[in-house]
């Protein structure tokens, strides 16, 4: 198989559903997640937390208040009793507001499919991570999920080494090659990352955030990411990102796209993986702005 080059220009983005698709559907939810696969999404991102009982789920915030109808640390919660509450509810108030953003898109470039999900009637529960790798494990298409460990936390690199007991689960800890991986680990804390590259040196890894220190360090160096990371605001700010990584032997993960402008810009720089809320409006704008550059 030939394998594509980081970043590669030429190429479309793959698009990552940033927390499942989650401008259309409670964040790190199952009904998240399969709405993104329905979608066509090339790949899943979600942040991982441990339970008091050293359970892996997928929540970003330290706290559940935003996400669910309960208060309460991650931490200190039991997996039990993190599913007494419902992660759902609270999403169709905002998401009515939000979908009228200029910051979230553009009318324009919508399609129809986008409108004719509704917000899902039943209660939704806390997504274990391996719920989340079983969906994507057992989904007829291959996908790529993206593990973010979130730092710094009370159980410091044991949420680590319970991530890579969960891969190694599923078969997933040593990918046999780094294009189109079935997962893909990710951190803002050098630390998380070098304790995976060194646990597992065949998982591809992200350094996410300000860290353009890394760029002139080969991939195959000891405990070094294979990707790096910027937010859409900072490769705005400097696009010349991607060309120093890929000048390094490194692809670019950018986050979080959803404005039709950034969508292009990531296209246009060779951005390898871009994670967007909207999934299946991004796919639609890529692949139409994939197919005029060929037939022009």
């Amino acid at each position: 198989m030939k394998t594509r080059p980081a970043g590669w220009p030429g190429g479309r983005p793959s698009v990552v559903a940033h927390r499942g698709a989650s401008g259309e559907r409670p964040e790190h939810t199952l009904a998240a997640y399969e709405l993104a696969l329905a979608q066509g999404a090339d790949g899943l991102e979600c942040d991982v937390r441990l339970t008091r009982d050293g359970q892996l789920i997928c929540m970003h915030d330290r706290r559940i208040d935003r996400t669910s109808t309960g208060r309460g640390v991650v931490s200190s919660m039991t997996l039990d009793a993190l599913k007494a509450h419902d992660y759902g509810s609270w999403h169709a108030s905002v998401t009515a507001s939000e979908r009228t953003s200029v910051a979230l898109g553009d009318p324009d470039i919508s399609n129809p499919e986008v409108d004719r999900y509704s917000e899902p009637s039943e209660p939704q529960t806390v997504l274990t991570l391996r719920e989340l790798l079983a969906l994507v494990v057992d989904w007829p298409g291959p996908k790529t999920l993206f593990i973010e460990t979130k730092h710094p936390v009370r159980f410091g690199g044991l949420v680590e080494f319970k991530l890579l007991a969960e891969l190694q689960r599923f078969g997933l800890a040593n990918p046999r090659t780094e294009t189109d991986p079935p997962v893909v680990f990710m951190s803002f804390a050098p630390s998380a990352v070098f304790r995976i590259r060194r646990a597992a040196p065949r998982l591809p890894s992200v350094l996410l955030g300000e860290n353009s220190r890394y760029l002139g360090v080969a991939p195959s160096a000891s405990g070094t990411p294979t990707a790096v990371g910027p937010s859409i605001k900072m490769l705005r700010e400097r696009p010349s990102i991607v060309e120093r990584a890929r000048a390094s032997g490194r692809a670019t993960y950018c986050w979080t796209v959803d404005h039709p402008q950034d969508v292009a810009l990531c296209r246009d720089l060779g951005v390898r993986w871009l994670a967007t809320n909207f999934p299946l409006r991004t796919r639609v704008q890529l692949d139409g702005q994939h197919s005029r550059r060929q037939s022009g």
